[in-house]
């Protein structure tokens, strides 16, 4: 299933924030609900849209970075796979790998 089908579920109760999010959330269901409740919406326009939508570039290029962090952090298998069974100590090994990417910069 994909997750823009799930999107209503996880903007309920968010108001006045940013909603950003890639080009896979680009429907007028989302961007409807989002700004009803007083959000700033940051999702960059399908390219089969009639009308694209303007976005604020540098929230969307942060959202890139971000990206590019969990995605750097879960080359780490044990982080990837969970195999920490307590809370506590995969949240180290999140902090652990977190560590080694900021110092791979």
């Amino acid at each position: 299933m994909h997750d823009v089908t799930q999107a209503e579920l996880l903007l309920a109760g968010v108001r006045d924030a940013n909603i950003v999010a890639d080009k896979g959330y680009d429907a007028n269901a989302v961007i409807d609900q989002a700004q009803a409740q007083g959000c700033e919406v940051v999702i960059a326009s399908r390219a089969c849209r009639k009308v694209q939508r303007t976005v604020d570039r540098d929230k969307y290029k942060r959202r890139h970075l971000v990206e590019n962090f969990f995605q750097r952090i879960k080359r780490n298998r044990r982080i990837a796979m969970r195999f920490e069974k307590l809370a506590a100590n995969f949240l180290a090994m999140v902090h652990l790998a977190a560590i080694v990417v900021w110092l791979a910069l």
